[in-house]
């Protein structure tokens, strides 16, 4: 029997001494299995040598051809300039950067054989910098034999090396030296190639493989291998329900009389999708262990108002409920929002952010482990490890997508106090996001939660009409604007981000607000920006939500949470900054009333291509989950769900967009292993995701 590949670690791969093999496991690559499973990003071909006759630019080609002339000139650039010629035709090689002996190499008859990539220059066809060697006239050099990997590296380790090491791990590979996790019953279903020969032919494949198929991650290999890392991926979130489920949580039900009151508090009938949310949320709350549901909500649709009766459902039952928001603002609003429904029930609403300190702070979290607060709003500082709770129950996270896994799994685990009852009992998780999340994402990044969507607007909503406008044309927006004030409508003026740098964003803010006062002298122009203090913000939203203000002029601080149904008009300033999501989620501050809406997209040009598509989208359509499947094929799957945050970015083969019409069947499999081969779910989970598997606990 072949030694396993697993148990031969990178140190007894020839030229590895223990500083490199420290490199290579700190990359991830500890042994021989490691390094077949590392595989190329692409591929050379060097298997063939062109006709220089035959080339056109844009062509990656191994040539062989005769030196002509060697120069070296002196133009904007110091360079060496050798022509060559072949029988078929003459070209140009070029190098920037080169020795004396290399122009020496290059005299007069000499024959050279080259790799690079064809390009047009000045006097014809060239390549810039090819790799080459002298071939003597008695030497015959043979090409390669299969296509040319192009494996991901790490700092300090070049390509021929990493090369050489995968060449190394592949000359060890037999059927016997790695274990293929799939059945036999499994490959046959679905057509699959073996592991064994999987592997072969994608670290060394044959001239005659379909090249187009390979360099686009659609060969049988590739799709045999994605297949096992999705069904991995799976697999693993699965289990973790599983492992969920044997939790237990406290039953909670709602007081009717209670729920009544509330009703009438809130001031507006549910819509149908709202109530179909809240009945299945109530289903989850009354079963013995924690529910884990995702509502997924457009802009506006009112998620809000779902979070707030789940809560009551905790209260109710005599337990403690907590929200968590990614931003000061709209903590501070939900907490607005809350005190208005809950205080005239006799419930009491704390609220804690980070700029919340001393005594007063002192004083919140000794109610809050007094149980003297019902519902507990806050950022990221309800992580603090001297936040306590007496009785949480229900944990609600809003914009979901904005939070690292670690923090939600911290927040989760403030349920569970020490010595308590509620040692053994963790909280509900209710988490929402006015982010869709596509379909095919959905299916393969919360297999271990139960999703809800509120695929309905409250009535009276009017569709906001989106234009793409240069900056040049600042003056005839600015005009519009003054027109839409004196109908009495309000406007929001939004400054994008400026590379994440709150100084340079504020004083962008700033210095839009000055231009629209002097030329909107008869409007109210006021200013909200990231710097300013908690209560300098929520007097000036406050303000504008009463009509006080005309024009508010803010940074991306208000794409969220804001309600003011008399906004009408959205002016976005450099909307290329800025994803498709956040552009949505901007443009749902508008369009709350009945009113005719519109949002402006005032770009700078020249745009990029990825610009020109995301401002096209978003001229388009209103759908929020149209935009996150355009998203998804503009920007991929990792920055849509932020590559911090799910387990899912550090895919090595797979990719959801390209591989999207495999997670059916992969869901198939996943239940045909449980049922038939539960001993090959922890081996596939290991192999695939190592001890990375917590992250995908979203």
């Amino acid at each position: 029997m072949s030694q396993p590949l697993s148990s031969m670690p990178v140190s007894q791969l020839k030229g590895v001494g223990p500083q490199l093999a420290q490199k290579l496991s700190d990359y991830g690559l500890s042994n021989y299995e490691d390094l077949l499973f590392h595989l190329p990003l692409r591929y050379q071909d060097r298997t063939r040598i062109h006709p220089i006759g035959s080339l056109s630019p844009g062509m990656d080609v191994v040539i062989e051809a005769e030196v002509v002339l060697a120069d070296v000139v002196m133009r904007r650039r110091r360079s060496l300039l050798c022509k060559v010629r072949d029988g078929s035709g003459f070209m140009t090689l070029r190098f920037f950067h080169f020795s004396g002996a290399q122009k020496n190499q290059m005299t007069p008859g000499a024959k050279l054989r080259c790799y690079g990539s064809v390009r047009p220059g000045p006097n014809g066809l060239e390549m810039v910098h090819p790799e080459y060697q002298v071939v003597k006239s008695d030497q015959t050099t043979e090409t390669e034999q299969h296509l040319t990997p192009i494996y991901p590296l790490t700092e300090g380790i070049q390509q021929p090396r990493m090369r050489s090491f995968c060449e190394q791990a592949l000359k060890r590979l037999n059927p016997y030296s790695i274990l293929d996790y799939l059945p036999p019953e499994l490959l046959e279903h679905w057509g699959l190639p073996t592991l064994h020969d999987s592997l072969r032919l994608l670290h060394a494949p044959l001239p005659d493989v379909d090249q187009t198929a390979i360099q686009e991650g659609m060969h049988p290999s590739q799709r045999r291998l994605a297949f096992e890392e999705l069904l991995a991926q799976h697999l693993s979130l699965l289990r973790l329900r599983h492992k969920t489920q044997q939790d237990r949580a406290q039953l909670l039900t709602i007081n009717p009389e209670l729920q009544s009151q509330f009703m009438t508090q809130l001031g507006f009938q549910l819509t149908h999708a709202q109530a179909r949310v809240i009945s299945e949320v109530a289903a989850d709350l009354s079963k013995g262990h924690p529910m884990l549901r995702l509502v997924q909500g457009d802009v506006g649709s009112g998620k809000t108002a779902v979070a707030a009766l789940a809560m009551l459902y905790a209260i109710s039952s005599g337990q403690q409920a907590a929200i968590m928001a990614p931003t000061e603002i709209l903590a501070e609003q939900h907490y607005q929002q809350f005190c208005q429904w809950f205080e005239p029930l006799g419930l009491k609403v704390g609220w804690l952010a980070g700029k919340v300190k001393g005594k007063k702070r002192d004083k919140i979290l000794e109610s809050l482990l007094a149980g003297d607060i019902d519902i507990m709003v806050g950022t990221h500082a309800l992580f603090q490890p001297d936040v306590i709770f007496d009785r949480l129950a229900l944990v609600v996270i809003d914009e979901q997508h904005r939070f690292g896994v670690d923090q939600r799994m911290a927040l989760r685990d403030k349920g569970m106090v020490e010595g308590s009852e509620q040692a053994t009992l963790r909280p509900h998780q209710l988490v929402m996001t006015a982010t869709p999340i596509p379909r095919t994402l959905a299916m393969a990044a919360y297999a271990d939660l139960d999703v809800s969507v509120i695929d309905e607007l409250p009535p009276g909503r009017t569709p906001v009409e989106t234009v793409a406008i240069s900056d040049q044309r600042r003056d005839q927006v600015i005009e519009r604007l003054r027109q839409s004030c004196r109908e009495g409508r309000q406007a929001y003026w939004v400054c994008t981000l400026i590379e994440e740098n709150e100084e340079m964003d504020a004083q962008a803010a700033q210095d839009a607000a000055e231009l629209l006062q002097n030329s909107l002298p008869d409007t109210k122009v006021a200013l909200v920006h990231g710097k300013m203090k908690p209560k300098e913000k929520a007097a000036v939203m406050a303000a504008f939500k009463g009509g006080d203000i005309q024009v508010l002029v803010a940074t991306t601080v208000i794409e969220v949470g804001v309600n003011v149904p008399n906004a009408s008009v959205m002016v976005i300033e450099n909307p290329e900054r800025l994803g498709l999501a956040q552009l949505h989620q901007l443009r749902g501050r508008v369009g709350r009333g009945a009113t005719e809406s519109f949002c402006v997209l005032l770009y700078h040009a020249p745009l990029s291509r990825f610009g020109k598509a995301r401002l096209q989208v978003m001229r388009e359509t209103n759908d929020g989950f149209v935009i996150a499947e355009k998203d998804l094929e503009i920007r991929g799957p990792g920055e849509v769900m932020g590559t911090r945050q799910t387990g899912l970015v550090s895919m090595r083969v797979a990719d959801l967009l390209r591989d999207k019409d495999m997670l059916g069947d992969v869901k198939q499999a996943a239940e045909w292993i449980i049922r038939h081969r539960p001993d090959r779910i922890e081996l596939l989970i290991r192999r695939w995701l190592g001890h990375g598997e917590k992250y995908a606990e979203v």
